[in-house]
């Protein structure tokens, strides 16, 4: 059996280049690109330009998720997003079912609103970003069950 060789020099080397890392506010576990989201197909059905900031959309159901800027993975505040989906209280086009909200500090946004029901056989939300700085994303994520109580959705943005 070969054991490995270590010596004092190997040992602050490896040292010193961890101490950078975290310096930097870079780790090794998180060191990562950030790959922008691509738009999904289907994901603009829909869609209503300039939905309304809403608090809620009802009870029961949360649409959650982070943004985030392609590259460095850093999270983007004040970010408007837009949600919309068919729910109990009527289809996709119906106003009460469309509204946007903005992302905190941490690029953290959610909205509740009324239980998402199948759509042409599918549950799913409809979720975009469409502000200008960065470029549209339009996401259509679905549910593996009709009961599920919520669904997340990632942004990562790249310049428009």
């Amino acid at each position: 059996m070969h054991s490995p060789f270590y010596n004092r020099r190997s040992f602050l080397i490896s040292g010193a280049a961890a101490a950078a890392a975290a310096s930097s506010g870079i780790t090794p576990a998180l060191a990562q690109s950030w790959t922008p989201t691509a738009t999904m197909r289907g994901g603009s059905n829909n869609y209503a330009p300039g939905a309304p900031l809403v608090d809620r959309l009802g009870r029961g159901f949360w649409v959650s998720g982070t943004v985030r800027r392609a590259g460095d993975g850093a999270p983007l505040k004040n970010v408007r997003i837009q949600i919309w989906a068919a729910t109990t209280l009527g289809g996709e086009r119906e106003p009460r079912n469309h509204g946007s909200v903005l992302t905190g500090p941490d690029g953290r946004y959610e909205l509740e609103m009324e239980q998402i029901v199948p759509n042409f056989g599918q549950p799913h939300a409809h979720l975009a970003y469409d502000d200008g700085t960065f470029r549209t994303v339009f996401l259509r994520p679905v549910m593996s069950s009709a009961r599920d109580t919520s669904v997340q959705a990632d942004f990562v943005l790249a310049p428009a």
